[in-house]
């Protein structure tokens, strides 16, 4: 399955100077947070593909005017074409934003979807806003990674997990693809193209 994935900036290619060979194809759109609503709803003119998101650490105006045509899938598992995807936005709780947690409250979202996470049986991507402790976060309070993530991965597996929230510009030594375990951990930054073996 070829799937888009989007955060943080928006691509001038898929944007400004749309450039639709980059979603050619395409059959999937998952998006990690701190876009304009406007950009997402742009894309859904322009693709069948479905666009799923979760909230970033600047989504305060979602609440009012979230972005049309597109699914947020925080705090579920959703599937598409059997395709099980685990939505945890949010970052580091840093100040008093409405999509920032502690470590503890990030576990307990976590807690709250055993039910679903047994019924799915696993999950293949995480989505996440913010990245997993110690795999491509930063030093600072806010870009720090949950530790919680590295629990979900280790747990459930997942082929990918997907985040933004650290831009290619704050780090000197940003990768944007790492690996644990079984895991591909994809920073979303822009935008990246990934072929997920279904």
């Amino acid at each position: 399955m070829k799937i888009l994935l989007i955060a943080d900036q928006a691509d001038p290619l898929l944007w400004e100077h749309l450039d639709r060979r980059k979603l050619d194809g395409v059959e999937l759109v998952l998006s990690c947070g701190d876009l304009p609503a406007a950009y997402l709803s742009f894309l859904t003119c322009f693709t069948s593909a479905p666009i799923l998101y979760v909230h970033g650490n600047h989504d305060d105006c979602y609440l009012e005017s979230p972005p049309e045509g597109c699914v947020c899938i925080e705090d579920t598992v959703y599937v598409h074409n059997g395709v099980r995807i685990l939505g945890l936005g949010g970052s580091m709780r840093y100040n008093s934003g409405v999509f920032q947690y502690t470590e503890w409250q990030m576990r307990r979202r976590v807690n709250r979807l055993r039910f679903k996470l047994w019924r799915s049986r696993g999950i293949d991507i995480l989505l996440t806003h913010a990245p997993a402790f110690e795999l491509g976060d930063d030093r600072d309070r806010a870009h720090r990674g949950f530790a919680t993530f590295l629990h979900v991965i280790d747990k459930y597996h997942p082929k990918l997990l997907v985040h933004g929230h650290v831009h290619q510009s704050y780090r000197y030594d940003f990768k944007r693809v790492r690996q644990r375990g079984d895991t591909q951990v994809i920073n979303a930054c822009g935008s990246y193209i990934v072929d997920l073996p279904l």
